[in-house]
């Protein structure tokens, strides 16, 4: 399981930094106002998307629920095992982190089709959000504060 929880946290790694990357694409995106900007943008951020960041939240997400199941913390939910509300809470972080990712994509298809509506103020930010998420997760599974 040492083998399953190592790359899970080498792919939550790479989600984390297309996660963290993405979003500082849109602010420079969104200050770009020539052709061969917003083309140059329009490549990387997809490529980012598709190429980094959503094979590493699929990939992480397979092996977390690898994890879940093989260290019986279904299990334990399902008894109501004292010490696993850091559980319920870290899942409830990775679902948000999941509807952030959605939410990534839904900006890529406003850029992609010159859509975009928001200043790059809003996606700086929008930027700072999984930075919390990331401190907050990280707490919880290293602490396991309740």
């Amino acid at each position: 399981m040492l083998w399953i929880k190592s790359f899970h946290v080498i792919f939550m790694v790479t989600w984390f930094a297309g996660l963290f990357y993405l979003p500082r694409l849109f602010v420079y995106h969104a200050m770009s106002q020539d052709e061969v900007s917003n083309a140059r943008f329009k490549i990387m951020e997809r490529k980012l998307f598709y190429g980094i960041m959503t094979p590493g939240a699929i990939i992480t997400l397979i092996l977390g629920l690898w994890l879940f199941f093989g260290y019986g913390w279904f299990a334990a939910l399902l008894n109501r095992a004292p010490q696993t509300g850091w559980l319920h809470a870290k899942l409830f972080f990775v679902l948000i982190l999941v509807l952030y990712h959605v939410y990534c994509w839904k900006f890529l298809q406003d850029f992609k089709y010159d859509r975009n509506y928001h200043s790059h103020v809003f996606y700086r930010w929008f930027n700072e959000f999984p930075v919390l998420v990331l401190v907050a997760v990280t707490i919880l599974v290293i602490v396991k504060p309740f």
